[in-house]
């Protein structure tokens, strides 16, 4: 099948791309910039490994969404809080419909390209704290997506099943140089390793028994999982 991949430059999206690029044709890979704190250290891991792969990389700005919607992920936003990543204040850094909004120009941009299907590295530790990746939203919008367009875009997601350990191991085993992907949503030099991301990024090569490549300034003890209600 012929797909558009929507790589942030992130971990899980960078291993969707390499996965892509094993089970289907590439014609593209699609890029947002929104106004994330993050935004400018992640979208060049994902311009470098389109350019590894040899293929078109197309990256969305979105400045509207920096000033109309309320996130601290957003620059426009409030300071990034630390802690687990299932933790009740990563509400914080959840921007309002994001996925929606995303997949909704990919779908377009992807029928435009002569594409049948819509790689997103969605997966199941996003479910906590995020409305727009859990598994109703998604079935809705692959509904939407294959309903509004000509060629019946499909939404695929490789990932929806594995953890993100499962997601470290499946990556290196794809040949993904991890140490060429970004996390932390602070966004600074080097990845702080208390953020939310960072803690989820630490936690998985741990669980995955894999060296982790990443730099962080904080690498103490990881936060417990909170108790769920």
């Amino acid at each position: 099948m012929k797909v558009v991949v929507l790589c942030s430059g992130g971990m899980d999206s960078v291993a969707a791309l390499y996965w892509a690029q094993v089970h289907h044709v590439v014609a593209a890979v699609i890029s947002f910039d929104y106004g994330a704190k993050h935004n400018p250290r992640e979208l060049p891991f994902a311009a470098d490994h389109a350019a590894r792969l040899g293929l078109r990389h197309e990256i969305v700005k979105l400045d509207f969404v920096n000033r109309l919607f309320a996130s601290d992920l957003l620059t426009s936003g409030g300071p990034i809080p630390d802690g687990h990543y299932e933790a009740e204040n990563m509400k914080q850094t959840v921007v309002p419909f994001r996925n929606a909004v995303m997949l909704s120009i990919a779908t377009g941009f992807a029928e435009s390209a002569g594409a049948e299907g819509l790689v997103i590295a969605a997966h199941g530790g996003d479910h906590a704290i995020y409305p727009d990746c859990r598994e109703d939203f998604m079935r809705a919008m692959a509904d939407a997506m294959k309903l509004g367009t000509y060629a019946g875009i499909q939404l695929l997601r490789p990932f929806i099943a594995m953890n993100k350990a499962e997601i470290a191991t499946t990556g290196v085993r794809l040949g993904v140089d991890f140490a060429q992907t970004w996390s932390c949503y602070k966004g600074g030099a080097v990845h702080c390793g208390t953020c939310g991301t960072c803690v989820e990024r630490r936690e998985a090569f741990l669980a995955a028994g894999l060296t982790d490549p990443t730099v962080y300034i904080e690498n103490g003890p990881l936060p417990e999982r909170p108790t769920q209600a």
